[in-house]
């Protein structure tokens, strides 16, 4: 199969979606499709994508200097694994979950890989948190097995799930949600990358930096449930639509350890997974 890595780029509901080619030259996707979003995925656009490019029918374009937006349009759902790492776990004050801790961001937290993150409005515990996202491709309900669910993967990206730590556990009411859906809280990209590129989705060093500072330096192979288990475990409670994203969860290195302040405005993060690409953000207040 052809590998892919798309994007999205252009002005914040302005768009476009592009290729990224493997010798860093950049195909426009139009003729194919509007968007990347769901409708897309569940289309057949991926090997609609793949057909185009094989026929030489997609155009380069020049992105210079132009906004990467997220690789997928807005999920219809956001669904997010908590303490998904042991040691995380334990930084956070908890013993290793039996079942995966499933929560919700809203959709609209989506944003671009480089676009600026807002602290909210009283905020004192605004953290970082890389993981692995997963945007799904097919209808997921009820799946068999872990090994089928991963046939319903459209791609993997990079994803910081930004949390605010005083609204998710002392604010809370006893759900996370609060604490995780503040506006620009779910930067995502550059790329979606296809699972025939990624490989093993268990075998990828993940990384976080404050202000160029390394905090988390860790493998999705210390996961608690791999991709494949959450993926079928979530479809017995729910549907999982083609473009939802899934938040895989977080290794160990977050403020809410102790061992690290929290974001000021200034700040910066810098998030990276192996194959998947580099994202960056600056902290500014809302």
């Amino acid at each position: 199969m052809t590998t892919v890595k798309l994007m999205r780029v252009g002005a914040p509901g302005a768009e476009r979606p592009v290729l990224r080619t493997d010798d860093d030259r950049y195909l426009d996707l139009t003729p194919v499709t509007a968007d990347i979003d769901g409708a897309f995925l569940a289309a057949g656009g991926l090997d609609r994508v793949r057909a185009a490019r094989a026929a030489g029918d997609l155009p380069e374009v020049d992105v210079t200097g132009q906004r990467i937006g997220a690789p997928i349009a807005r999920p219809g759902a956001v669904l997010c694994i908590g303490q998904n790492y042991a040691a995380h776990a334990a930084e956070s004050g908890a013993a290793p979950p039996s079942v995966p801790i499933l929560f919700y961001k809203a959709s609209n937290t989506v944003v671009g890989p480089y676009d600026d993150v807002r602290i909210p409005r009283r905020s004192a515990k605004t953290d970082w948190e890389v993981e692995l996202g997963v945007v799904i491709g097919r209808e997921a309900s009820y799946l068999d097995t872990p090994e089928q669910a991963l046939t319903h993967i459209a791609g993997y990206a990079v994803s910081n799930d930004v949390s605010e730590r005083a609204f998710q556990n002392e604010e809370s009411g006893g759900q996370w949600s609060k604490g995780k859906s503040c506006a620009t809280f779910n930067p995502l990209g550059p790329w979606l990358v296809t699972p025939d590129e990624v490989g093993d989705p268990q075998r990828l060093g993940l990384r976080s930096y404050v202000n160029d500072e390394p905090r988390q330096d860790s493998s999705t192979s210390d996961m608690i449930f791999t991709v494949g288990y959450l993926i079928w475990h979530l479809s017995q409670y729910t549907v999982l639509e083609p473009g939802d994203l899934i938040n895989t969860g977080t290794p160990q290195g977050v403020a809410l350890s102790g061992r690290f302040p929290y974001l000021a405005a200034g700040d910066t993060m810098r998030m990276s997974i192996d194959g998947l690409g580099e994202q960056r953000q600056t902290l500014t207040n809302a």
